[in-house]
């Protein structure tokens, strides 16, 4: 992508900036490890117009407990395209840009972790100011649809490695996109739409199929919304203490996670009251078990041209950041993300009922969503071809977006680009037992996928087993380990050995 020149900086300062950017290039391998020279002061940043970007402002941060010291430059693309860059003290010569969540509105917190690695590391809101579960903004503003759906991001990178340039007077080596839910699509857009933007990318619970999942959303919200259709707290403990007791210890160890639940074959209709009708919170009337039905069963909308794979039932329903945040009650998310998307995107009537509404009843419309928000295509070539790698992870516990149509996508690359072992060469799929929506839930949730893709674009070194943590959320302490295993395979206790320890489990085929 071509680079705008800078406007405003002072002419030494650029003289200095550019001698110092010729030099660095010509004198170092690209991955070779080198001294740049030091950095400008941060506070020097402020007013200046880089990469199609005014800055705002550039504030020097402090270390803390949790954050590299580094300086924080927020900065604006004409009309309304926000965002922040984090350059550390101590740069690795890299950038890490960090996905946003929901329909974005907001720049999300820095990613501690990639700047305590070295990484300046860059966020936006995506071209609007509102709240993440809000779409208004796409209803009359085509370009705000449109920073959204796929352009927000080639946008600021644009500004972001001129600024990192410019700041540490030296060039960019690796850039690597990370981003879960919303950002875990975004992640994709950028493997398909603008494949020469990253070295490598790391796309986590990637919300890809936007129509397939918006549809999926309406018609999980208007099962429940049936008449006996809707889940108490007791009923989700009921049934997810039946999955447990059915398929929990097929793992080795009964442990509060099923770590292959694609193994784990439970009926709902054994909780089926008597009768069918609501008989309390030990069992499931016949409209709950329709409600669940639809949550779990394939679904398909526009005559079959958008899909979506069903969510698995996995023993934690019940869990804290599941069923309850997601799925139960007026305020649920997924009720909340269908209802936005059809009152900004497809009515276009924000006095829509989403309930009401037939989601295949303009198929212009959907069209337009899918073309505008998806990221469907499993053709790489062109990423690939470029030596780009790309880390797909999905937790089993997600109750917002399904790890299955994470797998049929993996499915979907491996078949257009010459097989599963071909894919081999640039793709590595995770899924995390017992994981909810991007972290949370009893599992293991904390991995650094970064340094793993690091590793595999800079020395060759493809990922296999990693280790992934369960940390105190109060103290940052580990409270247990377990091998993140390559899909297909799972995780299995030894039998014997600390059962919070990683080295107790192997990794198995299922």
């Amino acid at each position: 992508m071509q680079r705008t020149t800078l406007r405003t900086r002072p002419p030494a300062w650029q003289a200095l900036a550019l001698v110092a950017l010729a030099t660095t290039a010509s004198a170092h391998d690209r991955d070779k490890p080198a001294t740049p020279p030091a950095p400008l002061p941060c506070a020097s940043l402020a007013g200046q117009a880089m990469g199609g970007a005014v800055i705002g402002s550039a504030v020097a941060v402090p270390a803390s407990a949790t954050v590299a010291a580094h300086c924080k430059v927020s900065g604006l693309i004409a009309p309304k395209l926000n965002f922040e860059l984090r350059l550390p003290q101590t740069w690795n010569r890299k950038l890490h840009y960090g996905g946003g969540g929901g329909y974005n509105g907001i720049i999300p917190p820095a990613n501690a972790p990639a700047v305590n690695q070295g990484y300046a590391q860059v966020s936006s809101d995506s071209g609007h100011q509102g709240s993440p579960l809000d779409a208004s903004f796409a209803l009359n503003d085509p370009l705000a649809a449109e920073l959204f759906g796929s352009q927000s991001v080639p946008t600021v990178m644009a500004a972001a490695r001129e600024i990192t340039q410019a700041f540490y007077r030296g060039r960019i080596q690796r850039s690597y996109f990370e981003g879960c839910s919303n950002g875990g699509r975004e992640a994709l857009i950028q493997a398909q739409r603008h494949p020469h933007l990253f070295d490598g990318i790391i796309s986590r619970a990637p919300a890809y199929n936007w129509v397939g999942i918006m549809g999926a959303f309406n018609r999980t919200a208007k099962a429940l919304a049936a008449p006996g259709g809707a889940f108490t707290q007791g009923k989700l403990d009921s049934l997810s203490q039946a999955v447990m007791q059915a398929c929990d210890a097929d793992d080795g160890l009964a442990d509060g996670v099923v770590s292959n639940p694609r193994a784990c074959h439970f009926n709902p209709a054994v909780l089926r009251c008597a009768g069918g009708t609501e008989g309390g919170d030990s069992c499931l009337s016949d409209a709950q078990l329709a409600t669940l039905a639809s949550w779990t069963d394939p679904a398909s909308f526009g005559g079959g041209a958008y899909r979506n794979s069903g969510w698995p039932i996995s023993g934690n329903e019940n869990v804290p950041g599941a069923w309850s945040t997601w799925v139960t009650g007026a305020t649920a998310l997924q009720f909340l993300f269908q209802d936005t998307t059809v009152k900004n995107y497809l009515a276009r009537d924000p006095a829509a009922n989403s309930l009401t509404y037939d989601f295949d009843s303009n198929p212009a419309a959907l069209a337009r969503l899918e073309a505008l928000n998806s990221a469907v295509n499993p053709n790489l070539h062109h990423f690939v071809g470029g030596g780009g790698k790309l880390i797909l992870w999905h937790g089993t516990n997600d109750s917002a977006l399904s790890y299955r149509s994470t797998l049929d996508y993996m499915r979907q690359v491996q078949r257009a680009m010459g097989g599963k072992h071909n894919a081999e060469h640039f793709l590595r799929t995770y899924l995390a037992p017992g994981v909810n929506h991007c972290a949370g839930g009893p599992g293991a949730d904390t991995v650094d996928l970064l340094s793993a893709l690091d590793r595999w674009v800079t020395r060759g070194k493809a990922p296999e087993t990693l280790t992934a943590s369960k940390l105190d959320p109060s103290t940052g302490a580990t409270v247990l380990q377990r091998p993140l295993c390559v899909y297909p395979e799972v995780p299995r206790y030894k039998g014997k050995g600390d059962v919070n320890s990683a080295s107790s489990f192997r990794c198995d085929e299922p």
